[in-house]
């Protein structure tokens, strides 16, 4: 049977919903980590290290390194393609951009060179991103090429666990952008070690709103 692309599972309006939610929120922290300048995640650290050699906006750069892995997923694997592909890949950067200058009009010149200020606002930009990360990954629409690839990976290099191939595909992508004059720092490592617990637990907390609600039969003697 094909893999099939673009699936409508069950709630789907929900799914929908979260996907969007999520993509915004990621966006809206990944806007602050990079004013921040203490990292990024991996795949923006290497877009961040591009953006340092090309004339174009973060978001722009992202589409493109992006669309390199998005033909990867479509020769192997379009299962893993969905509308949360779609708005990762083409929103998720452009979002930041907005963000990024809303900044720029809204706060003074100097505020992101304050270091207290910075890492007093560190914990909850984490927990922006990270809740954003999570809040899309639970709509379950499809995975973004950067994470569908390690997938791939892992269905034909069996002998090494899916963990390591996506550790390895991690430090790559950082090593790639800190050459490129990316920002790696300690968001880098906390986002390595710390971002996939924490997505599974806020996705434990969000399953609600995308499994079917159990039937209850109602007794007729509690009928009104």
């Amino acid at each position: 049977m094909k893999n099939k692309c673009f699936a409508r599972p069950p709630k789907f309006k929900n799914r929908l919903l979260l996907m969007i939610i999520g993509v915004c929120l990621q966006g809206l922290g990944l806007s602050l980590l990079i004013e921040m300048n203490l990292g990024t995640d991996p795949c923006s650290c290497l877009t961040q290290g591009v953006t340092n050699y090309l004339p174009i906006s973060f978001g722009t750069c992202q589409v493109l390194c992006h669309l390199i892995n998005f033909i990867i997923v479509i020769k192997f694997d379009l299962s893993l393609i969905g509308f949360g592909t779609i708005g990762n890949m083409f929103c998720l950067g452009y979002i930041s951009d907005f963000f990024r200058y809303l900044w720029s009009i809204l706060l003074p010149g100097d505020f992101f060179d304050n270091e207290l200020t910075v890492y007093l606002m560190l914990l909850p930009v984490l927990a922006v991103f990270c809740i954003g990360a999570a809040t899309y990954m639970t709509a379950g629409l499809g995975t973004s090429p950067y994470d569908g690839v390690p997938f791939i990976l892992s269905q034909h290099i069996k002998k090494i666990s899916f963990k390591l191939i996506r550790m390895i595909w991690d430090i790559l992508f950082m090593l790639a952008g800190l050459l490129l004059g990316g920002d790696v720092g300690i968001v880098t490592v906390a986002v390595a070690f710390f971002l996939g617990p924490v997505i599974s637990w806020i996705q434990k907390k969000l399953a609600v709103f995308i499994t079917e609600s159990p039937v209850h039969n109602t007794p007729a003697g509690d009928a009104l």
